[in-house]
């Protein structure tokens, strides 16, 4: 009797960077280069000490300084070079970059009330287009996991853009990404597991220490 091959399942540990400066307000970071706070650098040390404490073989980053100095103390801790992708970049949010949405909905609650409706039919004026975000940010994250086919793979990104790529790879409208994924918190992980091309979620927003946000 032949044995049928056996299935290599490479697990992606998702993180969002560390809180910024503009976490205060709810503004929108998206393609902005906004630096942590000091709250912002522990959860990246937090998120080192807990890639220490379990499996990881590599670390991707987006190029934004946000998700990279994120992913510094991980790197540190493991011996590793993080290896940046351009495609793991937020979304350009238009003219609500670095405002917070209440401001865009006093000038504008016609585009706000739109938005909030579907966000990806309705994004703000001059922003990506979310569906094209989803595509880029899914296609980096099932490149990446080919190239560490078995591995445990730490990646470093963005609220949206992660929370857009979950509802692509977990076959999920992306109109309900708001819905359905409120918030990713800051340095915690959801573990995504890809065999074959199917895509499963185990776990997520896992504060990396207790009492994490």
């Amino acid at each position: 009797m032949t044995s049928s091959p056996v299935s290599t399942a490479t697990t992606l540990l998702l993180a969002r960077h560390g809180q910024t400066v503009w976490h205060a307000e709810n503004r929108y970071a998206g393609v902005s280069d906004i630096a942590l706070t000091d709250t912002g650098r522990a959860q990246a040390e937090a998120l080192g000490r807990w890639a220490g404490a379990h499996p990881v073989d590599a670390v991707w980053t987006s190029p934004l300084a946000r998700a990279v100095r994120t992913a510094e103390p991980a790197c540190r801790t493991l011996g590793l070079r993080p290896r940046v992708d351009p495609d793991l970049r937020e979304c350009d949010f238009g003219v609500v970059e670095g405002r917070p949405l209440t401001a865009f909905a006093a000038e504008d609650p016609e585009g706000a009330a739109a938005f909030l409706a579907d966000p990806v039919a309705h994004p703000f004026p001059g922003a990506e287009d979310p569906a094209a975000a989803a595509q880029r940010g899914a296609a980096a994250l099932r490149s990446i996991a080919a190239a560490h086919p078995g591995g445990r793979v730490l990646v470093v990104a963005h609220n949206t853009l992660l929370r857009l790529v979950l509802c692509t790879l977990l076959s999920i409208p992306a109109r309900d990404y708001r819905r359905v994924f409120p918030r990713l918190r800051n340095a915690a992980v959801t573990e995504l597991r890809l065999t074959d091309g199917s895509v499963g979620l185990i776990s997520l927003n896992v504060p990396c220490e207790e009492g994490g946000r």
